[in-house]
């Protein structure tokens, strides 16, 4: 099989894995492979880039593996957004928690001094 066909396989494998992103404890796992399928097909790309692999969009196969790739981006682009929010959701309650168990943390008290604005 050539390069071109891996490529055309491995990329239909992770836009297809990449279909429904899990939530919870499972992301993990789901991001670890996602990652490890993104480097094979790097790996595969990078082979056809030593080769002198140029896209024609004439080429059905060509075509398909433009769109594959335009699909994966705005499925890895979904993955990304999920995990920002995932993380300020995270900080937040960082923040709420320091909140709630310091109160007046940020609370600036100058007690016991006193400012003389005469002269």
């Amino acid at each position: 099989m050539d390069n071109e066909q891996k490529l055309l396989q491995l990329s239909a494998k992770l836009y297809k894995f990449l279909e429904s992103i899990p939530k919870g404890e499972k992301r993990d796992e789901f991001i670890q492979e996602a990652d490890r399928q993104l480097d094979e097909r790097g790996k595969i790309i990078e082979l056809l880039g030593q080769d002198g692999f140029q896209l024609n969009p004439q080429n059905k196969v060509h075509l398909m593996l433009i769109e594959l790739d335009k699909g994966i981006l705005e499925r890895l682009d979904t993955l990304k957004e999920e995990i920002k929010k995932d993380m300020k959701i995270l900080q937040s309650s960082k923040k709420n928690e320091k909140q709630y168990l310091n109160p007046y943390s940020s609370v600036r008290v100058m007690d016991g001094m006193y400012y003389d604005k005469k002269k």
